[in-house]
């Protein structure tokens, strides 16, 4: 039996910690060329303590956890 989903499209690809002002993030790191990992230290960064339950000093040390990949794999 299927169910309908009571989640919007907004929810799913725009919620608004996705944004600040008119810009998206994602779309920042795309129009920039990043990496994944520099892209992911970006995203944490911009979105640091906006989703909730989430602190901002975690989303910070997310981005640690990849500024670290990035640092280990330069030559």
């Amino acid at each position: 039996m299927k169910t309908k989903s009571t989640i919007s499209t907004e929810e799913v690809y725009k919620p608004n910690y996705y944004t600040n002002g008119t810009s998206d993030v994602i779309d920042f790191c795309f129009n920039f060329n990043l990496d994944f990992c520099t892209g992911n230290v970006v995203k944490y960064i911009v979105r640091a303590g906006k989703k909730d339950n989430n602190s901002r000093k975690q989303d910070l040390l997310k981005a640690i956890t990849y500024l670290d990949r990035l640092i280990n794999n330069e030559q």
